[in-house]
């Protein structure tokens, strides 16, 4: 094991809510904000280090919108490609 934790006690950890975040988050769009706190908050409770989590989260929570955008931006293409027809 890589922890000194008992293997039966979950560890503890620190959940971000209600505008209390990480300050690394500060500067970051309210919903990107939201998202990333919200993936953090999954990976804390998976016994994921804080550090970690709050990196992974941010990264994460980027992706999810730029995989967002570029739906919506195929969305759009698709439906002008309809219209022509």
């Amino acid at each position: 094991m890589a922890h000194n934790l008992h293997p039966l006690k979950k560890p503890f950890f620190m959940p971000w809510y209600n505008g209390d975040y990480p300050p690394s988050y500060k500067n970051q769009p309210e919903k990107l904000r939201e998202k990333a706190v919200e993936i953090a908050n999954a990976l804390l409770e998976d016994g994921t280090p804080e550090g970690i989590a709050i990196a992974t989260g941010l990264k994460q929570a980027r992706e999810y919108f730029s995989n967002k955008e570029k739906e919506g931006t195929e969305k759009k293409q698709l439906t002008k490609r309809k219209g022509r027809l």
